[in-house]
Parts: structure tokens; C-alpha cells; sequence
């Protein structure tokens, strides 16, 4: 069973293939100097074949030019169709666009910039959604003071991933670095935060600590921990030993107590007369 012209593939037709001068002397946008060598042809289709040269125009490095040609059949003369230029493997091209919303990076706004949020950002739902202590958002909402959106429920899980994931989570190098005790959870610097993010986040207050001001997972870690002591070493003192001076005599005066008999009066007889 034999496929179909459409299907089968397409095969170079040396005429075609042959006529490099030709093809060279169709791109006659630039000068000579700036076609470079013959890198092939490519059958493109039945007696239809696109010569490659390389590009020396400056800019343009990795570039080839294109010239595709023909023939009608039983003829032996060969026809430009079309130039152009084609990136080659290891071409210089700029990126690909993408919409500014996705080119933002963080760190991208600065002093006096604006950056308007969509109408239907994933990271936002409306006010009234927000329950995480139902009695305070009631209390507030009827009072006027609730937020138009808040984040949602994927808005803050994604946050909470990137933090987690980042230079304040357990695997920054000075939470690896950290003892294992020294955990952000434990010390009294940690300001936990609010709401659903309590028991994972806190707020640095450690003036001294790298992290102050920011916000840090619980089992984040540093070594300005509130508990991190250091033990006190004490300095052995060498005992001397005790020296006696008997090469001198010191007199010393003693002074006797008064009794109850004045030394003045006869002693009383002890009856052995």
C-alpha cells in the first residue's frame, strides 16, 4: 500500500539543491560581505528547497539567511521565491513577551509607583468572606470599618508557601546554622501573628537579630534567641600555702577583764591554816 504524496516526505531535488550561486544572488537586500558561508539546503517540498547562509550582519549573531527557490517541472531553471531570516540553534533573540502583569518581580515598585490590582485577582475575595474571628469582622463590618477584599483562602496559602519556602522559613543558612533549640516559636522576640497565620508565622522584634521586622516562620531560627546563654567559665585560682614567720617575737599588751574581787583588798585565807 503506497502513501499519499501529502503524507510521504518530501524529497530534495538536486536541481534545486545545486543552484547555491542563485540562491546567493536573491538576497539582495544587503552587501555581499554580509552573507557568510552555505550551511545546507532543506527540501521544503516537491522541487521547492531553502538555501541557509550564514548571517554577518552585526546583531545577528546565530542568524541564517533564507532563500527558498523552485523550478517548474522538465525545466532546469531555477526561480527565487522568498528571503528571509531565520534563528539559528545559538542565535541571539530577545525573550518572549509576556503581558506586564507578569513581568513585575517583587522588588520591581519603587518610590511613587502604582501598581493597580485586577478585579479578579485569585489572591483577593470580597470583605464579608473574611471569618477568622467572626465576632470582631461582625462588629467591624457593621461599623464600617471593613475592608473591601481581603485575601482569600489561596491568596494566603500561597503566601504562606513562599514565605515558608524563602530566606525567613527552616531552611534559610542561619536557621540551619541556628541550634536546634534556638527555634523562633520559643523565643520571646516571636510576635505571632493574627488570624489564620498564628500558629505558622510571627513577626521578628529582636533589634539585633537579622530578621527584626520581618516576617518569619515559627520553626525559623537564629542565633539572637531570647534563651541562647552562655555558660559562665570560672578561672581556677592556684592555693597557696600557708607561711608561718617565727623568725621574729611581737610582744602584745593584754588587758585583764575587772572580776568581782578588787586586787587591792587581802586575799581571803583558803582554809588550810
Amino acid at each position: 500500500m503506497t502513501r499519499s504524496t501529502a503524507a510521504r516526505a518530501a524529497r530534495l531535488d538536486q536541481v534545486c539543491a545545486s543552484a547555491v550561486d542563485v540562491a546567493r544572488d536573491g538576497i539582495t537586500e544587503v552587501d555581499s560581505t554580509d552573507i557568510g558561508d552555505h550551511l545546507g539546503a532543506i527540501a521544503e517540498g516537491d522541487r521547492l528547497v531553502t538555501h541557509l547562509f550564514e548571517c554577518q550582519l552585526a546583531g545577528y549573531r546565530g542568524w541564517r539567511w533564507a532563500v527558498t527557490v523552485t523550478r517548474v517541472p522538465r525545466s532546469r531553471q531555477v526561480t527565487v521565491c522568498e528571503t528571509f531570516l531565520l534563528p539559528g540553534p545559538d542565535a541571539m533573540m530577545a525573550p518572549s513577551w509576556l503581558p506586564w502583569q507578569e513581568r513585575l518581580q517583587p522588588g520591581d515598585l519603587g518610590v511613587g509607583d502604582l501598581l493597580p490590582t485586577m478585579p479578579d485577582d485569585d489572591r483577593l475575595v470580597p470583605g464579608y468572606l473574611l471569618s477568622d474571628d467572626p465576632a470582631v469582622e461582625e462588629t467591624s463590618w457593621e461599623l464600617g470599618l471593613g475592608r473591601p477584599r481581603v485575601m482569600s483562602r489561596e491568596g494566603r496559602m500561597e503566601t504562606a508557601q513562599r514565605w515558608y519556602d524563602g530566606d525567613h522559613g527552616p531552611t534559610a543558612p542561619i536557621a540551619a546554622a541556628a541550634p536546634r533549640t534556638a527555634r523562633c516559636g520559643t523565643c520571646g522576640f516571636y510576635l505571632p501573628l493574627a488570624g489564620a497565620m498564628r500558629q505558622a508565622f510571627g513577626v521578628c522584634g529582636n533589634f539585633f537579630a537579622p530578621d527584626d521586622g520581618r516576617a518569619v516562620s515559627a520553626d525559623h531560627g537564629c542565633g539572637a534567641h531570647s534563651e541562647t546563654m552562655l555558660e559562665a567559665t570560672e578561672t581556677p585560682v592556684d592555693e597557696l600555702p600557708t607561711i608561718y614567720d617565727d623568725s621574729e617575737v611581737e610582744a602584745i599588751a593584754v588587758s585583764r577583764a575587772p572580776g568581782s574581787v578588787d586586787a587591792a583588798e587581802p586575799a581571803e585565807p583558803y582554809g588550810h591554816g
